[in-house]
């Protein structure tokens, strides 16, 4: 059976609660599931997942949650290489501070793609000003991202 880790990056526990949310979603499409709220690197490197989620929350002025800071200290300073990774990623974030919107989640993203990571399909941005649950935009974002990217294997 394949593996999907989950990784979050939360500070008020939204972004965990999404992957609380999501991860029976995967489990039905033949995936065993983790969910990592304390990730490291090697999570991303070694071969442990055939797959990878990040639902990565937006602190501040596009920062990242503190949690989750020493998971991108370590990435930038160790610059694995990431051909292997194929991810999606969650973001959450609050339109109302502008420039910064959802700036932990693009960054990330970017990050992962200059390590040579494969993103499938778009990134989804969720917005607290217009949605106040955000598994209620992540649930159907999964189930679709499932099915255009042919993910599932049960």
């Amino acid at each position: 059976m394949p593996k999907l880790n989950i990784i979050v990056g939360t500070m008020y526990g939204g972004a965990l609660d999404v992957a609380e949310q999501v991860k029976p979603l995967f489990e039905q499409a033949g995936y065993t599931v983790a969910i990592l709220e304390q990730p490291t690197v090697d999570d991303i490197t070694s071969d442990a997942a055939d797959l990878t989620l990040f639902s990565v929350s937006t602190t501040g002025s596009g920062d990242f949650p503190g949690g989750f800071v020493p998971f991108v200290r370590n990435l930038r300073d160790q610059s694995p290489s990431l051909t292997s990774l194929r991810y999606g990623i969650i973001a959450l974030g609050d339109s109302s501070y502008g420039d910064t919107f959802c700036g932990a989640g693009r960054t990330l993203d970017s990050l992962l793609e200059e390590h040579g990571a494969t993103r499938l399909g778009e990134r989804l941005e969720i917005d607290a000003m217009e949605t106040f649950m955000a598994d209620d935009a992540a649930i159907p974002w999964v189930e679709e991202w499932i099915i255009t990217q042919q993910l599932e294997v049960a």
